[in-house]
């Protein structure tokens, strides 16, 4: 597959790095030197100085035969642009990066398809969505759902109030058991558990379930103690935050801490009606921290544009007994410190706009795709195609590559629970567990065959 990315800032270099490790044909356009300097050398794709408006550039970087064209330079109107332009000149699918969430609206889509922009990606409200779903679950570090909840995959970090340490996975999650653990964080190091494995203090578990054991697993994973969120303080008044308050629970009542006076007077507007409050001052400041009233804040978020300051405003905040932390870090050379510093949930907004533009790229029926920073891996949802591989044996005679192991299914919107003797029927809904990118290594799996 021939993929060109215009633009090699923070969303463009990690895509190209993640179709790097598939070995695709790539190609990555910038006019600034200095942004595509070494990336030849550590990727194995290559780079073209110049614009990615420009019609000669995109000729010479093939686009005529693309697959895939994207957008993602920090301009919205030169993504638009380039997508129309890599239309016209034959790309076959384009997507855009965009900074306006007006263009998101369904009714819109038919519009921007036949002006040549096949998808748009809105970073921030891909964001806003992972960190809503984490203060409606306070305490889980991840969640992803599938069909509405039918199936559910949680990240939980597992302290000494655990039920379930020290003790074989084949005695906790048999055939009838409602879950399994389908990858552990242990340190720097994932693992894809077999039945010997065990559970220890300081793991970050990722349990499939359906949405009805929710509170089994809470209890089990022994965070019942841990507070339901009510109170939210946000520091940073970017358009993040402005999306995390547009879509929380009208349940949720948010402060939003925002430096820059201009700027919160502009939140008052966009944020008029909602059950938000907008606070001039430095959300590391201690005395305003305790003054709005962070000792009853259940959840404090910071999602300015500074990795560090996040970073450190979390440590804070736990230091002041909130236990749900949330900390934008972009920076990926932070994600793990901030991780060993165990700050909370760690949001990234070029991972979740790479794997949503991931997707994309694969043949099969694949409806949503998640990275999981902290264990490398993706979480991928594939729709199992008729006379497809994996509806011709039991689960466990399919031969799935090294580091992919199946969670789920929904079939006819009811979550199930996979193990080895599963057979999966054409249309089922089936959520993958894909460590060291194995994506498009699955998807032939998932695919319409003729033979087997």
């Amino acid at each position: 597959m021939k993929i060109v990315i215009g633009g090699a800032g923070a969303v463009g270099t990690h895509l190209s790095k993640l179709l790097s490790k598939d070995h695709q044909d790539c190609v990555l356009i910038d006019d600034d030197v200095d942004q595509l300097a070494g990336l030849e050398g550590s990727y194995d794709i290559m780079t073209l100085h110049g614009s990615p408006t420009s019609i000669q550039t995109l000729k010479e970087a093939g686009v005529e035969h693309a697959d895939l064209f994207v957008g993602v330079t920090t301009d919205e109107s030169r993504n638009m642009n380039a997508c129309m332009i890599a239309h016209a000149l034959g790309a076959k699918k384009t997507v855009a990066r965009i900074d306006n969430i007006e263009y998101m609206a369904p009714s819109l889509k038919t519009f921007f398809e036949q002006i040549g922009i096949d998808s748009l990606i809105y970073p921030e409200a891909l964001a806003a969505l992972d960190i809503t779903n984490g203060l409606k679950t306070s305490w889980v570090r991840q969640r992803w759902d599938v069909h509405d909840g039918a199936l559910v995959m949680l990240g939980v970090k597992l302290r000494e109030t655990c039920e379930i340490l020290n003790q074989p996975l084949r005695q906790l999650c048999g055939p009838d058991d409602p879950y399994h653990i389908v990858a552990i964080r242990r340190g720097n190091d994932t693992l894809i558990p077999g039945g010997n494995d065990e559970l220890h203090v300081n793991d970050i578990a990722y349990f499939m379930t359906t949405r009805e054991y929710i509170p089994y697993i809470r209890q089990i994973s022994g965070k019942e103690h841990y507070a339901d969120v009510k109170n939210v303080i946000i520091m940073g008044g970017g358009k993040t935050s402005v999306r995390v308050a547009k879509t929380a629970p009208s349940y949720m009542n948010l402060k939003i801490i925002e430096v820059d006076e201009q700027r919160c007077e502009r939140l008052n507007e966009l944020l008029n009606g909602n059950n938000t409050m907008i606070i001039h001052g430095d959300g590391r400041d201690l005395g305003l921290l305790q003054e709005e009233g962070i000792r009853t804040t259940q959840a404090f978020v910071a999602l300015t544009g500074n990795a560090e300051t996040n970073i450190l405003a979390c440590l804070t905040a736990k230091r002041l007994g909130i236990r749900k932390t949330v900390a934008m870090v972009e920076n990926l050379d932070y994600v793990e410190m901030a991780d060993s510093l165990d700050i909370g949930t760690i949001i990234n907004k070029k991972t979740l706009a790479a794997g949503h533009i991931y997707q994309m790229m694969l043949d099969a029926d694949v409806t949503n795709v998640r990275s999981l920073m902290m264990v490398d891996s993706d979480v991928a949802e594939f729709v199992a195609a008729e006379g497809s591989r994996v509806t011709k044996k039991a689960v466990k005679d399919l031969g799935l590559p090294f580091g992919t192991t199946i969670g789920g299914l929904v079939r006819h919107k009811q979550g199930i629970l996979v193990n080895g003797n599963t057979r999966i029927e054409a249309g089922d809904s089936v959520m993958v567990f894909c460590h060291e990118q194995n994506l498009k290594k699955l998807e032939k799996y998932f695919k319409a065959e003729t033979l087997w």
